[in-house]
């Protein structure tokens, strides 16, 4: 991925803080067949290994762990959210009329080994933690012993785990931050005034931030 300098997130924590809030991740791989991208949600135990370690399970009927190997490269893409920056919102566009339309975004992609994870034990721990984590917010939480033992251990047979152990994690904040001060704000604003806040607020930090250093220089 092209990071220009000032677009570049690198430190550890923002990066394991959008996984774990976003874990939707793109499974790239290049196995015996060739090319492939698997949508998955993922799991990250940041404690684990040098950088974290990424956990995610698939269908047995998906060919993607059959074609890779134990110790096999593979990136994760995870995506924050992204938003078209129009022109017409920079202030500088009136006056100078030298601005193009562009896009933000944030993003993070994790490179690691892979590890094949065929086991009952391991599938049924890793579905465990990640229904409980995304069951937190439900009034009455779903638990795998709501649902009868026969059907959940068949449902667990049907998948085969995916461990990711990260050996290096990159991270991309497009932000605007190669404009000025009043642009991003003007910019976040009219995001914002459309209902895209993620973004919009992202920039807001920015301008707030740009704002200080200009008024120091």
């Amino acid at each position: 991925m092209y990071i220009p300098a000032h677009f570049n997130e690198s430190r550890p924590e923002p990066l394991h803080e959008l996984i774990a809030q976003h874990p939707l991740g793109i499974l790239v791989a290049n196995g015996k067949s060739g090319l492939s991208a698997n949508h998955l949600p993922f799991m990250l135990h940041p404690k684990e290994g040098a950088q974290g370690v990424l956990h995610c399970h698939v269908a047995r009927n998906n060919p993607v762990w059959q074609d890779l190997e134990n110790g096999d490269e593979v990136m994760v893409i995870f995506r924050a959210g992204d938003a078209y920056i129009s022109p017409q919102w920079f202030p500088s566009k009136l006056e100078t009329h030298k601005q193009v339309p562009s896009w933000n975004y944030i993003v993070a992609h994790a490179y690691g080994q892979v590890t094949i994870r065929d086991e009952e034990r391991y599938v049924r721990g890793a579905v465990a933690r990640l229904t409980r984590i995304h069951e937190a917010s439900q009034p009455v939480p779903w638990k795998m012993t709501d649902g009868p033992k026969d059907y959940i251990d068949a449902m667990l047979k049907a998948i085969v785990g995916i461990e990711i152990e990260i050996t290096s994690l990159i991270g991309k904040t497009k932000l605007s931050q190669n404009k000025e001060a009043r642009d991003v704000e003007a910019a976040s604003a009219a995001l914002i005034r459309q209902g895209d806040d993620f973004i919009g607020s992202a920039m807001q930090a920015v301008a707030a931030e740009k704002q200080v250093q200009e008024n120091k220089a």
